[in-house]
């Protein structure tokens, strides 16, 4: 039996890249068979589509403290990263938009490349200093996994998929999440924030639990 799982992350969360990879240690040593769904989540929908802004001063700006105590909050995820194979780069990353970077998402989940476009995403954020609202970054992104040129540049010269990511975000908050990551199991039960890997262990554990005990006889 699959267990469906929703993830709702943005691209821009060093948090949720964390708990991806959390969340895949906890599949790999499960055994379990999943299906994951990467939904959209904007933590800053009013970045500028042409701006780009260094970490460090655009998370001050935001909470009103300086770009040195920024870097130093971030040593935390550089250390936590570094156990999951997480080579975080605060200082190549930039600030962007990233609602284009969903809806190439939603493109790529439709061919198939969903998990693949967004672990390359969150790379490109988070370690290769890439600017994510960039369209000249993201179809080279695409092509990296064989979605043709001429096909993301059409999604992404027009609405392609807005509707998609703003569903994404409405359903984010019809379950009551007020922030990401936020996973949700078999639409029956969440887990936020980047937990520990046996979290989301346990929560594998009881989706497989629900699925056989809906399935046992009367």
């Amino acid at each position: 039996m699959t267990i469906q799982i929703d993830v709702w992350s943005d691209i821009a969360c060093p948090w949720c890249y964390l708990g991806k990879r959390r969340l895949e240690e906890a599949v790999a040593a499960s055994g379990e068979d999943v299906s994951v769904r990467y939904r959209s989540f904007q933590l800053d929908p009013s970045i500028p589509a042409d701006s780009a802004i260094p970490h460090a001063e655009a998370l001050a700006a935001k909470f009103n403290t300086t770009p040195e105590r920024v870097r130093e909050m971030n040593q935390r995820l550089i250390d936590l990263g570094s156990e999951v194979g997480i080579a975080y780069d605060f200082d190549r990353y930039m600030a962007a938009n990233t609602r284009d970077a969903h809806r190439l998402l939603h493109l790529a989940h439709a061919r198939g490349l969903g998990a693949q476009m967004k672990e390359r995403l969150m790379q490109a954020q988070m370690i290769d200093g890439a600017i994510v609202s960039d369209h000249g970054v993201l179809v080279g992104l695409a092509a990296e996994l064989g979605i043709a040129e001429d096909e993301v540049r059409s999604v992404l010269d027009s609405d392609a998929y807005v509707d998609a990511v703003e569903a994404d975000i409405a359903q984010a908050a019809a379950y009551g999440a007020t922030g990401v990551p936020f996973f949700v199991f078999d639409e029956a039960f969440a887990v936020s924030g980047a937990q520990p890997v046996e979290t989301f262990a346990l929560a594998l554990t009881k989706a497989r639990e629900a699925r056989e005990a809906a399935a046992a006889p009367a």
